[in-house]
């Protein structure tokens, strides 16, 4: 199997020269040729790479300043380069952009470079009237913890669109540590979604806080005979013994050979009464 940093050496390598690449991400038709060509320009992450994203990213087309989004947000992968002029550029687009599209990719780009200066950029952006919008919101404030962050995650934890709820609980629950009792209220009210998977990160973010309402929740989800991975993750995480019933009563309706029957095997083993 060929590692990253082969797979990247290879990329960098590519005979193809810049203008080439970026004609074939604009124009080729098959998605996966496309991407193959947006990463290639990525990994090889070089000034030329990074001037020719930057006039991308001010062109009057949506789509190619989608493709310098695409480009800035991940250059030199998977060693960064031009970090700090990669941001620039995107902060900058974040003043006069309004194709939700770029602002989504804007969003998801903020978040892979990590900087703590896209907080107050992004912030604004969070009760946007597209839902792509919010969730390039909650992908650029994935992993930050300062508290107008989580504010911000706190209320698109509480979003009417599935998609923004679940990544925002996630981040909330499982990317950060932070523990404060908005962030276990937050995680509470999710326990209850009528979304599984969302449902599923609220129970996983407050069994990791040990949080003792995660019980009652639990006891319901593994009782349904449906439990899912983040429900089997969440018992594992609190390994409380008064789930211990229901997850051997899940174990004897279960063949041996679900997708989940290591995880519930995990579970059982937390829970065990000692």
């Amino acid at each position: 199997m060929r590692t990253l940093f082969n797979y990247g050496h290879e990329k960098r390598n590519d005979s193809r020269n810049i203008a080439e690449l970026v004609r074939l991400a604009l124009t080729e038709q098959g998605e996966d040729a496309a991407e193959e060509a947006v990463k290639i320009l990525r990994f090889k992450g070089s000034r030329e790479v990074l001037e020719a994203a930057a006039r991308l990213s001010a062109s009057e087309s949506a789509d190619e300043r989608q493709l310098g989004v695409d480009i800035l947000g991940q250059l030199g992968m998977p060693e960064r380069t031009f970090p700090g002029e990669c941001f620039e550029i995107l902060a900058t687009m974040l003043t006069k952009e309004t194709d939700p599209n770029v602002l989504e990719c804007i969003g998801v780009a903020l978040g892979h470079l990590k900087d703590p200066r896209a907080i107050e950029l992004l912030l604004p952006l969070k009760c946007h009237a597209s839902s792509d919008v919010r969730f390039g919101v909650v992908l650029g404030l994935t992993g930050h913890d300062s508290p107008a962050a989580i504010e911000a995650m706190i209320e698109l934890s509480r979003d009417c669109e599935e998609l923004v709820r679940t990544w925002a609980t996630f981040a909330l629950g499982t990317v950060i540590s932070t523990d404060t009792p908005e962030i276990r209220e937050a995680l509470l009210a999710r326990t209850s979604d009528p979304h599984d998977e969302t449902r599923g990160e609220g129970l996983v973010g407050l069994a990791l806080r040990k949080d003792q309402r995660v019980i009652e929740p639990l006891i319901s989800e593994l009782s349904s005979g449906i439990a899912g991975r983040l429900t089997l993750e969440a018992a594992e995480a609190i390994g409380d013994p008064r789930l211990y019933p229901a997850l051997v009563e899940l174990k004897n309706c279960c063949s041996t050979d679900t997708p989940n029957a290591a995880l519930l095997e995990d579970a059982l083993a937390s829970c065990a009464p000692r």
